[in-house]
């Protein structure tokens, strides 16, 4: 019962799913990191939803523009998702080009104005996603296969997204009270390995093939890994902003290394 009020946590946290949000279902996600990833199986179907009605199209001979598809993408993935995580790209693109020490950092981050090295993240992640639907859109009109690698793709991005986001948390230690600190301080190391179990299943997602999926968790945890180097050089520690663009930049990466590996194999 609890892993399921953690998963329903997650979602609730995660996403704009309607699923309710209560106190013990924050209490049990906050305790468990691996709801996250698993959360991300859900939101990543729901995400990909556009992705299988352009397969489904191009099957019965109607040819959807893909950049238009693209754009629908990206639309309803934050319609799915929220912009909460891009608050976490912006504030930490004016944390990245601010003179001064750590303090000075989180000072910025704590700003609620939009300087230009947020904007300049914004208008990259977006991009960067925007270009990534368009490839994953000409995979699903691809046949007889493709299309359901390119939904497999999705699904497997966003997960690893989450995954890459808990591995932060259990990792990291927080900069200073606040999201951060409430996640950090009930996980540890220990917690990896039920985070790994949950999100490598992705790695099947794009069977028969098997470079896709690994390189979708491969390039979520470089960004992992750069997160935490980063923020705690520069930062003193993970905070919520962190977590979140940890989160925007590993779906990104994925997406992308996904598709270069499709391209390859």
């Amino acid at each position: 019962m609890r892993a399921l009020a953690a998963v329903r946590g997650a979602v609730g946290f995660l996403s704009r799913i309607p699923v309710g949000n209560t106190e013990a279902g924050w209490e049990a996600f906050r305790r468990t990191p691996a709801a996250m990833p698993a959360a991300g199986y859900l939101v990543g179907a729901l995400v990909a939803l556009p992705v299988a009605a352009v397969a489904v199209a191009a099957g019965r001979g109607v040819a959807v523009p893909p950049e238009t598809a693209a754009v629908a993408v990206v639309a309803w993935l934050y319609a799915v998702t929220g912009i909460t995580h891009l608050d976490g790209v912006a504030d930490l693109g004016d944390a990245a080009v601010v003179h001064g020490d750590a303090d000075r950092r989180r000072e910025v981050l704590a700003d609620s104005a939009l300087g230009v090295g947020g904007a300049l993240a914004l208008g990259l992640v977006v991009l960067g996603h925007a270009a990534a639907a368009l490839l994953v859109v000409d995979l699903a009109r691809l046949a007889p296969v493709l299309p359901v690698a390119a939904v497999g793709l999705v699904v497997a991005a966003e997960v690893a997204a989450k995954a890459a986001t808990a591995t932060v948390v259990c990792l990291g230690d927080a900069a200073h009270e606040g999201l951060g600190s409430a996640l950090t301080a009930e996980s540890g190391p220990r917690s990896l390995l039920g985070v790994a179990a949950v999100a490598a299943p992705v790695a099947l997602l794009g069977w028969p093939a098997l470079a896709p999926g690994l390189a979708v968790l491969g390039a979520a945890g470089a960004v992992a890994g750069a997160a935490l180097w980063w923020s705690t050089a520069r930062l003193g520690g993970v905070s919520g902003d962190v977590l979140g663009a940890t989160n925007e930049l590993a779906r990104v990466a994925g997406l992308h290394a996904g598709v270069v590996a499709w391209t390859l194999s």
